[in-house]
C-alpha cells in the first residue's frame, strides 16, 4: 500500500469524531423537537380544556408558547441536512445502480469518483452561499415569535451542512481512489 494512503488511514479517528459530533447534535435536536412540540401540544389542549370548563380552570397556566413552531421547524432543518451529510459517509444516499452489473468494474470506480467530486462541489457551494445568505439576508431578520433571535439560525444549518458534506465526501473520494491502487484483500 502507497504511504500516502497508510497516513491518510490515520485521519480515520478524525473522521468518527466528525460524525459522532454531528449525530449526537442531531440526537439532542431530535428531542428538543419532541419536547418542545409535545409541550406546545399539551398547552393548547390544556387552554382548550381550560376554555370549555370552569373546572380545568387552573390547566390555563399551561400554555402554547407561540415560539415553539419556529424552534420546532428551525430544529428540524437542522436534523435534515445535517442526517443528509451524515449519510454520506455511511453511503446510504439513493443511488442509481441498476446498471452497475453490467458496466466494468474500472467504469464503476471512476464514476464512484466523479460522483464524489461532484457532491463536493456542491457541498462548497452550500457553504460559501449558504454562509453569505446566512449572515446577509439572515443578520437583518428576526423570528416573529422570538424578535430577540436572529433568522441567521435559520439560514445557518446550509453552510454547516455543506461542511459536513465537504468533510465526509473527502473521506468517501480518497476511499474511492485508494481503490485504484489498492487490492481489496489490502484495503481489510
Amino acid at each position: 500500500m502507497p504511504k500516502i494512503f497508510t497516513a491518510l488511514d490515520r485521519l480515520k479517528p478524525v473522521y468518527d469524531l466528525m460524525y459522532k459530533v454531528f449525530l449526537f447534535i442531531c440526537k439532542v435536536l431530535l428531542v428538543a423537537d419532541i419536547l418542545i412540540t409535545s409541550y406546545a401540544v399539551l398547552g393548547r389542549y390544556c387552554q382548550q380544556l381550560s376554555k370549555n370548563s370552569a373546572a380545568f380552570s387552573f390547566l390555563s397556566v399551561i400554555t402554547d408558547p407561540s415560539w415553539t413552531e419556529e424552534i420546532v421547524l428551525t430544529a428540524m432543518s437542522y436534523m435534515a441536512v445535517l442526517s443528509a451529510a451524515l449519510a454520506i459517509r455511511r453511503g446510504a444516499h439513493i443511488r442509481m445502480t441498476a446498471f452497475d452489473r453490467y458496466l466494468p468494474k474500472k467504469l464503476l470506480m471512476v464514476l464512484d469518483v466523479l460522483a464524489d467530486v461532484a457532491v463536493l462541489a456542491l457541498g462548497a457551494v452550500m457553504m460559501v452561499v449558504g454562509w453569505k445568505y446566512a449572515t446577509t439576508l439572515g443578520s437583518r431578520g428576526f423570528y416573529v415569535s422570538l424578535p430577540t433571535l436572529s433568522r441567521f439560525w435559520m439560514y445557518f444549518p446550509i453552510p454547516l451542512a455543506g461542511l459536513a458534506m465537504i468533510v465526509f465526501e473527502l473521506e468517501s473520494l480518497f476511499n474511492n481512489i485508494k481503490k485504484f491502487f489498492v487490492k481489496e484483500e489490502e484495503n481489510k
